[in-house]
Protein backbone atom coordinates (compact mmCIF):
# COMPACT_ATOMS: atom_id res chain seq x y z
CA UNK A 1 0.00 0.00 0.00
CA UNK A 2 1.02 3.32 -0.63
CA UNK A 3 0.96 5.96 1.77
CA UNK A 4 1.02 9.70 1.97
CA UNK A 5 1.44 11.55 5.47
CA UNK A 6 1.35 14.83 5.69
CA UNK A 7 1.87 16.63 9.39
CA UNK A 8 4.83 14.25 10.15
CA UNK A 9 6.91 16.90 11.86
CA UNK A 10 4.03 17.34 14.30
CA UNK A 11 3.18 14.93 17.57
CA UNK A 12 0.51 12.49 16.35
CA UNK A 13 2.03 12.64 12.33
CA UNK A 14 5.50 11.98 13.67
CA UNK A 15 4.07 9.14 16.11
CA UNK A 16 2.59 7.43 13.01
CA UNK A 17 4.86 8.01 10.80
CA UNK A 18 7.11 5.44 13.07
CA UNK A 19 3.77 2.80 12.80
CA UNK A 20 3.74 2.83 9.22
CA UNK A 21 7.21 2.24 8.82
CA UNK A 22 7.06 -0.88 11.34
CA UNK A 23 4.32 -2.52 8.78
CA UNK A 24 6.53 -2.06 5.89
CA UNK A 25 3.99 -0.08 4.20
CA UNK A 26 5.52 2.09 1.19
CA UNK A 27 5.32 5.89 3.02
CA UNK A 28 5.85 9.40 1.37
CA UNK A 29 5.86 12.55 3.50
CA UNK A 30 5.03 15.98 2.23
CA UNK A 31 6.44 18.78 4.10
CA UNK A 32 6.97 22.85 3.70
CA UNK A 33 10.39 22.01 4.85
CA UNK A 34 11.70 18.85 3.92
CA UNK A 35 15.02 19.35 4.99
CA UNK A 36 13.65 19.57 8.48
CA UNK A 37 11.92 16.06 8.52
CA UNK A 38 14.62 13.89 6.03
CA UNK A 39 16.68 13.01 9.75
CA UNK A 40 13.75 11.77 11.23
CA UNK A 41 12.55 9.25 8.64
CA UNK A 42 13.76 5.16 7.36
CA UNK A 43 15.90 4.57 4.77
CA UNK A 44 12.42 3.13 2.36
CA UNK A 45 10.51 6.31 3.24
CA UNK A 46 10.12 9.30 0.80
CA UNK A 47 10.24 12.92 1.53
CA UNK A 48 8.87 15.50 -0.45
CA UNK A 49 8.16 18.93 -0.62
CA UNK A 50 4.33 20.17 -0.32
CA UNK A 51 2.40 22.60 0.93
CA UNK A 52 -1.52 22.12 1.54
CA UNK A 53 -2.39 26.16 0.85
CA UNK A 54 -0.49 25.71 -2.66
CA UNK A 55 -2.65 23.70 -5.04
CA UNK A 56 0.31 23.49 -7.97
CA UNK A 57 2.28 21.84 -5.09
CA UNK A 58 0.10 19.00 -4.42
CA UNK A 59 0.18 16.53 -7.50
CA UNK A 60 3.61 15.27 -6.84
CA UNK A 61 3.26 13.87 -3.78
CA UNK A 62 -0.39 12.47 -4.49
CA UNK A 63 1.00 10.64 -7.51
CA UNK A 64 0.53 6.72 -7.03
CA UNK A 65 -0.59 7.08 -3.69
CA UNK A 66 -3.78 4.97 -2.47
CA UNK A 67 -4.34 6.32 1.52
CA UNK A 68 -3.46 10.23 2.24
CA UNK A 69 -3.45 10.70 6.03
CA UNK A 70 -4.42 14.65 6.45
CA UNK A 71 -3.35 15.74 9.89
CA UNK A 72 -2.75 19.45 8.38
CA UNK A 73 -4.15 22.46 10.91
CA UNK A 74 -3.66 25.89 11.29
CA UNK A 75 -3.51 26.43 14.94
CA UNK A 76 -0.30 27.93 15.39
CA UNK A 77 -0.53 30.43 12.37
CA UNK A 78 -0.42 33.80 13.37
CA UNK A 79 -3.40 35.00 10.83
CA UNK A 80 -6.69 34.00 9.97
CA UNK A 81 -6.29 30.28 10.77
CA UNK A 82 -10.20 29.02 9.66
CA UNK A 83 -9.33 30.34 6.62
CA UNK A 84 -6.39 28.81 6.42
CA UNK A 85 -7.54 25.21 7.24
CA UNK A 86 -10.25 25.49 4.99
CA UNK A 87 -8.52 26.75 1.90
CA UNK A 88 -5.95 23.44 2.46
CA UNK A 89 -8.16 21.11 2.92
CA UNK A 90 -10.16 21.94 -0.59
CA UNK A 91 -6.76 22.24 -2.23
CA UNK A 92 -5.49 18.72 -0.40
CA UNK A 93 -9.23 17.17 -1.44
CA UNK A 94 -9.00 18.38 -5.28
CA UNK A 95 -5.81 17.03 -5.80
CA UNK A 96 -6.83 13.69 -4.20
CA UNK A 97 -9.42 13.49 -6.42
CA UNK A 98 -7.59 14.39 -9.61
CA UNK A 99 -4.67 12.05 -8.68
CA UNK A 100 -6.88 8.96 -8.21
CA UNK A 101 -6.52 8.37 -4.20
CA UNK A 102 -8.70 6.05 -2.82
CA UNK A 103 -8.99 7.40 1.00
CA UNK A 104 -8.23 10.04 3.01
CA UNK A 105 -8.06 9.43 6.79
CA UNK A 106 -8.21 12.73 8.46
CA UNK A 107 -7.58 13.52 12.34
CA UNK A 108 -10.77 15.90 13.91
CA UNK A 109 -11.68 16.88 17.21
CA UNK A 110 -14.68 15.53 19.35
CA UNK A 111 -17.67 18.26 19.84
CA UNK A 112 -21.49 18.45 19.59
CA UNK A 113 -22.60 20.39 16.25
CA UNK A 114 -25.97 20.82 17.42
CA UNK A 115 -24.17 23.01 20.31
CA UNK A 116 -22.09 26.50 19.82
CA UNK A 117 -18.50 25.39 19.38
CA UNK A 118 -15.43 27.02 19.69
CA UNK A 119 -13.96 28.58 16.49
CA UNK A 120 -10.58 26.06 16.51
CA UNK A 121 -13.57 22.77 17.01
CA UNK A 122 -15.56 24.37 14.41
CA UNK A 123 -12.99 24.58 11.95
CA UNK A 124 -11.97 21.16 13.08
CA UNK A 125 -15.31 19.86 11.92
CA UNK A 126 -15.93 22.20 8.85
CA UNK A 127 -12.45 20.51 7.21
CA UNK A 128 -13.92 17.12 7.08
CA UNK A 129 -17.40 18.42 5.68
CA UNK A 130 -14.78 20.14 2.85
CA UNK A 131 -12.54 17.28 2.43
CA UNK A 132 -15.58 14.55 1.22
CA UNK A 133 -16.75 17.11 -0.99
CA UNK A 134 -13.97 16.24 -3.23
CA UNK A 135 -15.57 13.39 -3.60
CA UNK A 136 -13.10 10.90 -2.01
CA UNK A 137 -14.24 8.75 0.58
CA UNK A 138 -13.16 10.17 4.06
CA UNK A 139 -12.25 8.33 7.54
CA UNK A 140 -12.97 11.11 10.42
CA UNK A 141 -11.52 10.63 13.66
CA UNK A 142 -12.65 13.15 16.16
CA UNK A 143 -10.79 12.67 19.13
CA UNK A 144 -10.80 14.84 22.48
CA UNK A 145 -7.49 15.34 24.61
CA UNK A 146 -4.46 13.37 23.69
CA UNK A 147 -2.11 12.09 26.86
CA UNK A 148 0.91 10.46 25.66
CA UNK A 149 4.72 11.51 26.39
CA UNK A 150 5.52 14.75 24.42
CA UNK A 151 1.56 15.44 23.66
CA UNK A 152 0.37 19.17 23.96
CA UNK A 153 -2.02 18.31 26.55
CA UNK A 154 -0.03 15.84 29.14
CA UNK A 155 2.59 18.89 29.01
CA UNK A 156 0.31 21.03 29.76
CA UNK A 157 -0.89 18.68 32.98
CA UNK A 158 2.24 18.10 33.96
CA UNK A 159 3.62 21.70 34.11
CA UNK A 160 1.06 22.58 36.27
CA UNK A 161 0.97 19.72 38.72
CA UNK A 162 5.20 20.03 38.95
CA UNK A 163 5.17 23.89 39.47
CA UNK A 164 1.71 24.75 41.32
CA UNK A 165 0.98 23.00 45.09
CA UNK A 166 -2.10 25.55 44.81
CA UNK A 167 -3.59 25.89 41.37
CA UNK A 168 -5.73 29.18 41.20
CA UNK A 169 -7.84 27.71 37.75
CA UNK A 170 -10.49 29.15 35.43
CA UNK A 171 -13.57 26.66 35.19
CA UNK A 172 -12.70 24.73 31.83
CA UNK A 173 -10.43 22.61 34.26
CA UNK A 174 -14.35 21.10 35.58
CA UNK A 175 -15.67 20.56 31.68
CA UNK A 176 -16.10 16.63 31.08
CA UNK A 177 -13.48 14.87 28.61
CA UNK A 178 -13.00 11.50 27.14
CA UNK A 179 -8.82 11.57 26.92
CA UNK A 180 -7.32 9.27 24.77
CA UNK A 181 -3.68 7.47 25.03
CA UNK A 182 -1.41 8.08 22.30
CA UNK A 183 -1.17 4.92 21.53
CA UNK A 184 -5.08 4.12 20.87
CA UNK A 185 -5.05 6.86 18.52
CA UNK A 186 -2.55 5.37 16.24
CA UNK A 187 -3.93 2.12 16.14
CA UNK A 188 -7.26 3.66 14.88
CA UNK A 189 -5.65 5.70 12.46
CA UNK A 190 -3.26 2.50 11.35
CA UNK A 191 -6.74 0.34 10.88
CA UNK A 192 -8.46 3.24 8.68
CA UNK A 193 -5.74 2.17 6.20
CA UNK A 194 -7.54 -1.09 6.01
CA UNK A 195 -11.23 -0.37 6.90
CA UNK A 196 -13.80 -1.96 4.27
CA UNK A 197 -15.78 -1.33 2.63
CA UNK A 198 -14.69 1.96 1.67
CA UNK A 199 -17.02 5.01 2.47
CA UNK A 200 -17.06 7.88 4.04
CA UNK A 201 -17.79 7.50 8.22
CA UNK A 202 -17.33 9.76 10.86
CA UNK A 203 -15.96 8.28 14.11
CA UNK A 204 -16.18 9.94 17.67
CA UNK A 205 -12.67 8.37 19.61
CA UNK A 206 -12.05 8.23 23.08
CA UNK A 207 -10.63 6.57 26.37
CA UNK A 208 -12.70 4.46 28.31
CA UNK A 209 -13.27 7.50 31.13
CA UNK A 210 -14.81 10.36 30.89
CA UNK A 211 -12.94 12.95 33.51
CA UNK A 212 -12.19 16.88 33.38
CA UNK A 213 -8.54 18.43 33.30
CA UNK A 214 -8.94 18.71 36.75
CA UNK A 215 -9.99 14.94 36.89
CA UNK A 216 -6.44 14.48 34.65
CA UNK A 217 -4.23 16.68 37.40
CA UNK A 218 -4.98 14.76 39.68
CA UNK A 219 -4.52 11.85 38.78
CA UNK A 220 -1.01 13.01 37.52
CA UNK A 221 -0.75 14.12 41.02
CA UNK A 222 -1.82 10.82 42.60
CA UNK A 223 1.02 8.80 40.49
CA UNK A 224 3.72 11.19 41.12
CA UNK A 225 3.19 11.29 45.07
CA UNK A 226 2.16 15.07 45.10
CA UNK A 227 -0.49 16.61 46.90
CA UNK A 228 -2.60 19.57 44.93
CA UNK A 229 -5.38 21.80 45.51
CA UNK A 230 -7.13 23.12 42.55
CA UNK A 231 -9.16 26.17 43.23
CA UNK A 232 -11.62 26.92 40.34
CA UNK A 233 -12.61 30.61 39.77
CA UNK A 234 -14.90 32.39 37.15
CA UNK A 235 -12.95 35.68 36.45
CA UNK A 236 -9.70 34.09 34.11
CA UNK A 237 -11.15 34.46 30.30
CA UNK A 238 -9.35 32.74 27.92
CA UNK A 239 -7.12 35.40 27.17
CA UNK A 240 -6.03 35.55 30.68
CA UNK A 241 -5.71 31.98 31.10
CA UNK A 242 -3.41 31.72 27.77
CA UNK A 243 -1.13 34.43 29.23
CA UNK A 244 -1.20 32.41 32.89
CA UNK A 245 -0.32 29.09 31.39
CA UNK A 246 2.10 30.71 29.01
CA UNK A 247 4.21 32.05 32.19
CA UNK A 248 3.52 28.07 33.92
CA UNK A 249 3.45 25.79 31.73
CA UNK A 250 4.83 25.23 27.69
CA UNK A 251 2.01 26.36 25.82
CA UNK A 252 2.40 29.21 23.71
CA UNK A 253 0.24 32.11 24.76
CA UNK A 254 -0.78 32.36 21.08
CA UNK A 255 -1.86 28.93 20.69
CA UNK A 256 -3.05 28.12 24.09
CA UNK A 257 -6.13 31.44 23.53
CA UNK A 258 -7.04 28.73 20.57
CA UNK A 259 -6.83 25.68 22.89
CA UNK A 260 -8.34 27.16 25.86
CA UNK A 261 -11.45 28.31 23.67
CA UNK A 262 -12.04 24.99 22.83
CA UNK A 263 -11.62 23.70 26.53
CA UNK A 264 -14.92 25.08 27.42
CA UNK A 265 -16.95 22.97 25.41
CA UNK A 266 -17.27 19.24 26.13
CA UNK A 267 -15.56 16.50 24.37
CA UNK A 268 -17.19 13.21 24.78
CA UNK A 269 -17.82 10.44 22.94
CA UNK A 270 -21.73 10.00 21.95
CA UNK A 271 -22.06 7.88 19.10
CA UNK A 272 -19.97 4.51 19.93
CA UNK A 273 -19.69 3.20 16.06
CA UNK A 274 -15.95 2.97 16.95
CA UNK A 275 -16.15 0.38 19.23
CA UNK A 276 -17.88 -1.39 17.00
CA UNK A 277 -16.65 -1.33 13.89
CA UNK A 278 -12.59 -1.38 15.50
CA UNK A 279 -11.33 -4.06 17.51
CA UNK A 280 -9.84 -1.40 19.66
CA UNK A 281 -10.55 -1.18 23.25
CA UNK A 282 -9.01 2.14 24.46
CA UNK A 283 -7.46 2.22 27.54
CA UNK A 284 -8.56 4.08 30.56
CA UNK A 285 -6.49 7.86 31.83
CA UNK A 286 -4.85 5.88 34.47
CA UNK A 287 -3.09 4.05 32.47
CA UNK A 288 -2.75 6.66 29.53
CA UNK A 289 -0.84 8.70 32.35
CA UNK A 290 1.55 5.68 33.73
CA UNK A 291 2.72 5.15 30.38
CA UNK A 292 3.00 8.74 29.64
CA UNK A 293 5.04 8.81 32.67
CA UNK A 294 6.73 6.19 31.99
CA UNK A 295 8.24 7.18 28.53
CA UNK A 296 8.96 10.43 30.02
CA UNK A 297 11.88 9.19 31.77
CA UNK A 298 13.60 8.30 28.41
CA UNK A 299 14.66 12.39 28.66
CA UNK A 300 12.61 13.71 25.56
CA UNK A 301 9.55 12.01 24.28
CA UNK A 302 10.27 10.10 20.80
CA UNK A 303 7.90 13.15 19.07
CA UNK A 304 6.96 16.08 21.10
CA UNK A 305 4.31 18.52 19.98
CA UNK A 306 6.91 21.47 19.55
CA UNK A 307 8.67 19.96 17.38
CA UNK A 308 6.10 20.85 14.63
CA UNK A 309 6.89 24.13 13.10
CA UNK A 310 3.89 25.86 13.34
CA UNK A 311 4.02 25.22 17.07
CA UNK A 312 7.32 27.22 17.40
CA UNK A 313 6.96 30.22 15.46
CA UNK A 314 10.99 30.93 14.65
CA UNK A 315 12.68 27.23 13.59
CA UNK A 316 15.73 28.96 14.36
CA UNK A 317 16.29 29.50 18.17
CA UNK A 318 13.94 29.01 20.96
CA UNK A 319 16.53 30.64 23.49
CA UNK A 320 15.07 29.78 27.14
CA UNK A 321 11.81 28.22 25.75
CA UNK A 322 10.49 25.86 28.59
CA UNK A 323 8.70 22.60 27.57
CA UNK A 324 6.82 20.78 30.60
CA UNK A 325 10.05 21.12 33.52
CA UNK A 326 12.70 21.56 30.45
CA UNK A 327 14.30 24.57 29.53
CA UNK A 328 15.37 24.16 26.08
CA UNK A 329 18.25 26.32 24.18
CA UNK A 330 17.80 24.93 20.38
CA UNK A 331 19.71 26.99 17.66
CA UNK A 332 20.86 25.96 13.49
CA UNK A 333 23.15 27.04 11.64
CA UNK A 334 24.45 26.25 8.03
CA UNK A 335 27.49 25.19 6.39
CA UNK A 336 28.09 24.69 2.38
CA UNK A 337 29.66 21.62 3.13
CA UNK A 338 28.57 17.56 3.35
CA UNK A 339 27.88 15.92 6.53
CA UNK A 340 31.34 14.64 7.14
CA UNK A 341 32.99 17.78 6.95
CA UNK A 342 30.59 19.65 9.03
CA UNK A 343 30.52 17.15 11.48
CA UNK A 344 35.04 16.70 11.82
CA UNK A 345 34.96 19.61 14.57
CA UNK A 346 31.86 17.94 16.70
CA UNK A 347 33.43 14.87 16.80
CA UNK A 348 36.63 16.87 17.93
CA UNK A 349 35.06 18.82 20.74
CA UNK A 350 36.29 18.66 24.00
CA UNK A 351 39.32 17.86 25.67
CA UNK A 352 42.53 19.29 24.33
CA UNK A 353 40.40 20.85 21.24
CA UNK A 354 37.95 22.54 23.82
CA UNK A 355 34.79 23.78 23.35
CA UNK A 356 35.72 26.30 20.26
CA UNK A 357 34.22 29.85 22.10
CA UNK A 358 34.95 30.64 25.82
CA UNK A 359 37.54 28.29 26.82
CA UNK A 360 37.88 30.27 29.95
CA UNK A 361 34.62 30.44 31.00
CA UNK A 362 34.62 26.44 30.25
CA UNK A 363 37.66 25.86 32.36
CA UNK A 364 35.98 28.78 35.32
CA UNK A 365 32.97 26.55 35.24
CA UNK A 366 35.29 22.99 35.74
CA UNK A 367 37.61 24.46 38.79
CA UNK A 368 33.43 25.51 40.27
CA UNK A 369 32.64 22.10 40.04
CA UNK A 370 35.89 20.46 41.59
CA UNK A 371 35.60 22.90 44.44
CA UNK A 372 32.14 21.38 44.45
CA UNK A 373 32.81 17.70 44.50
CA UNK A 374 32.67 17.12 40.91
CA UNK A 375 34.69 15.61 37.40
CA UNK A 376 35.47 19.30 36.50
CA UNK A 377 37.75 19.43 33.28
CA UNK A 378 40.56 17.00 34.12
CA UNK A 379 38.90 13.45 32.90
CA UNK A 380 39.56 14.95 29.13
CA UNK A 381 38.39 12.64 26.13
CA UNK A 382 39.47 8.68 25.70
CA UNK A 383 40.74 9.34 22.09
CA UNK A 384 41.08 13.03 20.34
CA UNK A 385 39.71 11.36 16.78
CA UNK A 386 36.77 8.93 17.67
CA UNK A 387 33.81 9.12 20.25
CA UNK A 388 31.52 5.90 21.24
CA UNK A 389 28.57 6.19 23.91
CA UNK A 390 29.71 5.94 26.97
CA UNK A 391 32.64 7.58 26.80
CA UNK A 392 34.02 10.62 28.96
CA UNK A 393 34.55 14.57 27.78
CA UNK A 394 35.52 16.25 30.36
CA UNK A 395 32.50 16.61 32.69
CA UNK A 396 30.08 15.21 30.09
CA UNK A 397 29.49 11.82 29.21
CA UNK A 398 28.83 10.53 25.39
CA UNK A 399 25.17 9.52 25.56
CA UNK A 400 24.75 9.22 22.05
CA UNK A 401 26.79 9.09 18.84
CA UNK A 402 25.74 8.22 14.93
CA UNK A 403 29.56 9.01 13.21
CA UNK A 404 28.52 12.60 11.06
CA UNK A 405 25.03 12.53 12.10
CA UNK A 406 24.44 12.97 15.83
CA UNK A 407 26.31 13.43 18.66
CA UNK A 408 24.19 13.56 22.35
CA UNK A 409 25.91 14.48 25.71
CA UNK A 410 24.77 14.11 29.44
CA UNK A 411 26.44 16.59 31.94
CA UNK A 412 27.77 14.69 34.92
CA UNK A 413 29.04 18.33 36.47
CA UNK A 414 27.45 19.69 39.78
CA UNK A 415 23.49 20.77 38.56
CA UNK A 416 20.62 21.33 40.68
CA UNK A 417 18.77 19.30 37.64
CA UNK A 418 20.30 17.17 34.27
CA UNK A 419 21.13 18.72 31.55
CA UNK A 420 22.35 17.48 27.95
CA UNK A 421 24.23 19.26 25.31
CA UNK A 422 22.77 17.77 21.83
CA UNK A 423 24.57 18.01 17.72
CA UNK A 424 22.10 16.85 14.96
CA UNK A 425 23.40 16.90 11.39
CA UNK A 426 21.41 17.37 8.48
CA UNK A 427 21.40 17.32 4.86
CA UNK A 428 19.59 20.21 3.04
CA UNK A 429 20.12 21.33 -0.75
CA UNK A 430 23.16 24.23 -0.10
CA UNK A 431 25.04 21.48 2.51
CA UNK A 432 24.20 20.92 5.89
CA UNK A 433 22.09 22.25 8.96
CA UNK A 434 23.81 21.60 12.09
CA UNK A 435 21.00 22.05 15.21
CA UNK A 436 22.92 22.69 18.48
CA UNK A 437 20.31 21.99 21.45
CA UNK A 438 21.07 22.54 25.20
CA UNK A 439 18.06 21.03 27.51
CA UNK A 440 18.15 21.43 31.15
CA UNK A 441 15.68 20.25 33.56
CA UNK A 442 15.89 21.85 36.24
CA UNK A 443 15.38 20.55 39.57
CA UNK A 444 13.01 23.18 41.93
CA UNK A 445 13.24 26.68 42.17
CA UNK A 446 17.02 25.98 42.88
CA UNK A 447 17.22 25.02 39.45
CA UNK A 448 15.05 27.72 38.12
CA UNK A 449 17.19 30.24 39.65
CA UNK A 450 20.34 28.62 38.22
CA UNK A 451 19.41 28.79 34.37
CA UNK A 452 18.02 32.38 34.70
CA UNK A 453 21.22 33.27 36.69
CA UNK A 454 23.50 31.94 34.13
CA UNK A 455 21.11 33.11 31.21
CA UNK A 456 23.44 35.95 29.60
CA UNK A 457 26.49 33.46 29.58
CA UNK A 458 24.51 30.47 27.67
CA UNK A 459 23.60 32.91 25.25
CA UNK A 460 27.09 34.19 25.05
CA UNK A 461 28.77 30.78 25.04
CA UNK A 462 26.43 28.33 22.64
CA UNK A 463 26.36 31.09 19.68
CA UNK A 464 29.55 31.39 19.90
CA UNK A 465 30.48 27.99 20.13
CA UNK A 466 27.88 27.25 16.88
CA UNK A 467 29.41 29.68 14.95
CA UNK A 468 33.23 28.93 15.81
CA UNK A 469 32.02 25.04 14.73
CA UNK A 470 30.71 26.48 11.38
CA UNK A 471 33.86 28.50 10.84
CA UNK A 472 35.99 25.49 11.52
CA UNK A 473 33.70 23.39 9.56
CA UNK A 474 33.61 25.88 6.80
Amino acid sequence: MNVLLTGATGYVGGRLLKALEQRNYKVRCMARRPEYLRGRVGPTTEVIAGDALRYDSLSQSLKNTDVAYYLVHSLGSAGNFEDEDRTAAANFGRACAACGVRRIVYLGGLGEEERTLSSHLRSRHEVGRVLREAGIPVIEFRASIVIGSGSLSFELVRALTERLPIMIAPRWVSVPAQPIAIEDLIAYLLAAAELTPVESRTFEIGGADVVSYGGIIKEYARQRGLDRLIIPVPLLTPRLSSLWLGLVTPIYSRVGRKLIDSLRYPTIVRNQSALEVFAIRPRGIREAISRALNNEEHEFAVTRWSDALSSIGNAGHWGGQRFGSRIVDSRTAEVPRDRKAAFAPIRRIGGDAGWYYGNLLWRIRGFLDLLAGGAGLRRGRRNPESLVPGDTLDFWRVEAFERDRLLKLHAEMKLPGRAWLEFELTDIPTGTQIRQTAVFDPLGVAGLLYWYALYPIHQLVFAGMLREICRKAS
